[in-house]
């Protein structure tokens, strides 16, 4: 099968940062199902295991977590699924990637794909579903429901991939008064489209920006990029007692800056079910369920950006490249063989 992967960890930019290659098709073993790719999307997650993981058999690495295609096999236990089937997921990093035409992926972490998108469409959602969704109810404790919440969400980086998942599931589904952060004038439409009530400018700041929409009090907060240059100032606004979530990896961080007002810090990570094998690890199944149920009702919509063309080398270069500037919006898909 054809696959897409690298053998050293080199800078986007060099001509062996990641390669086409063929490899055997893998066989599914106990719960895993075999599923042929239709559609991928970069992550930043990808560059970070790009630029520090290298393979150290001699092979090649295959990166990519997010996938939408067709089961194609199924392991001796699966009981979730079977051959013939549309799925969405985003894989373990503790496996090979879905930068492959073919991938085994553990049942648990996998939903039926939404039957109103496309398989691109669909694989933008995964990886940043979970992660939106895990962060928001999961780790700061919102409650669904349209109850009104008498508290606001602070969401910094809110045109990223996850932000823009995190805006719609508060809007959508909480009480809670949404406010996002961008920059550029295309990102801060970009949120408000998505159902953001405010958005104001991080790399101004934010305290005034905050005071001056007059809104409920920041009880929650979603750092989802540049923790390490904006903890301190969320940390002389947020609200006592308040929760303060947190996704990235900051050079510099120091949880005493919350102590004061009792913030409980919260650490989000996706792959935590997956990577350790949780009693609740299917939980990952029920929730991709669960969006794609909402995606097929029109209550939330595919954060799709940009396609690049077909899965391979070249292409997922420009993917990494863009994701590594910083100024990607939305999510970035590739589609097809």
């Amino acid at each position: 099968m054809k696959a897409v992967g690298y053998q050293k960890s080199l800078p986007i930019e060099a001509a062996d940062s990641l390669v086409d290659f063929e490899i055997a098709k893998p066989e599914p073993k106990g719960r895993d199902i075999r599923v042929a790719v239709k559609a991928i999307s970069a992550n930043p997650v990808d560059y970070k295991v790009r630029k520090r993981a290298a393979p150290t058999d001699g092979g090649y690495k295959i990166l990519g977590f997010d996938a939408a295609g067709v089961v194609d096999a199924v392991g001796p236990d699966v009981s979730l699924f079977k051959p013939g089937d549309e799925v969405f997921y985003a894989g373990s990093i503790l496996r090979q990637g879905t930068n492959s035409e073919f991938h085994l992926v553990d049942e648990r972490i996998v939903g039926n794909k939404p039957a109103s998108l496309s398989f691109a469409q669909a694989a933008a959602l995964p990886l940043t579903s979970i992660t939106a969704w895990e962060l928001l109810f999961d780790r700061l404790g919102a409650v669904p429901g349209k109850s009104l919440d008498p508290r606001t969400l602070l969401i910094t980086g809110g045109a990223g991939g996850v932000g823009s998942i995190l805006i719609q599931l508060a809007r959508r589904l909480t009480g809670l008064t949404v406010v996002a952060t961008a920059t550029r004038p295309e990102s801060q439409k970009w949120c408000r489209d998505l159902g953001a009530h405010a958005v104001i400018d991080h790399s101004q700041p934010m305290k005034e920006q905050i005071e001056s929409l007059r809104l409920p009090p920041v009880g929650l907060v979603a750092s989802l990029t540049f923790t390490d240059q904006h903890y301190k100032s969320i940390a002389d606004f947020i609200a006592p007692q308040g929760k303060f979530g947190l996704i990235d990896d900051p050079p510099e961080f120091n949880v005493a800056a919350f102590k004061g007002k009792a913030v409980s810090v919260h650490w989000e990570s996706m792959f935590t079910r997956s990577s350790f094998q949780t009693p609740d690890m299917i939980a990952q199944h029920h929730l991709l369920n669960d969006v794609a149920d909402l995606i097929d009702k029109g209550v939330l919509r595919s954060t799709l950006d940009q396609t690049f063309g077909t899965i391979n080398a070249a292409n997922l270069k420009r993917a990494h490249a863009l994701l590594e500037s910083g100024k990607s919006r939305g999510k970035i898909v590739l589609e097809g063989w």
